[in-house]
């Protein structure tokens, strides 16, 4: 495995939320060092997810066209995984083996094929293994 990194669609949420400002600080963070050393990679599974909150659950809802420009200049350069039948039954062994949600299992199958270390989210287990995939939830100490 590399140094590379996955982000969970929590981080990219986080960079709208100025009512928590240590975790939006840190979420820019990791979305800006991704972006500059192309170290972080994300799934359509993270677009997707994103871009329902954005529009739909936000305090102040993203037009479309601020949602297209986010697309274009932060979540494409990053996607790196897309829906296959390969990844829909990597996320089924995934399930299996770590009972997990489908849709977590999914985000952790993307990790694993883009060739992750490090899988960024506060929804599983902070420092947990999975294969050679560890969790760590970046607003731990926040």
């Amino acid at each position: 495995m590399s140094d590379k990194y996955f982000l969970d669609t929590n981080i990219f949420i986080y960079t709208f939320d100025s009512g928590n400002p240590k975790k939006q600080k840190r979420a820019n963070e990791l979305i800006r060092t991704a972006l500059k050393n192309n170290t972080g990679c994300i799934s359509f599974q993270v677009v997707q997810e994103f871009m329902n909150v954005a529009t739909r659950k936000f305090a102040a809802p993203l037009s479309i066209r601020d949602c297209e420009k986010y697309l274009s200049s932060i979540l494409s350069p990053l996607c790196e995984v897309f829906v296959s039948i390969d990844l829909y039954s990597r996320a089924l062994e995934v399930m299996e083996r770590w009972q997990f949600s489908f849709y977590d299992s999914l985000i952790v199958a993307a990790a694993l094929q883009a060739n992750c270390s490090i899988l960024y989210s506060e929804d599983l287990q902070h420092e947990q293994r999975i294969g050679d995939l560890t969790v760590h939830n970046p607003f731990h100490t926040c």
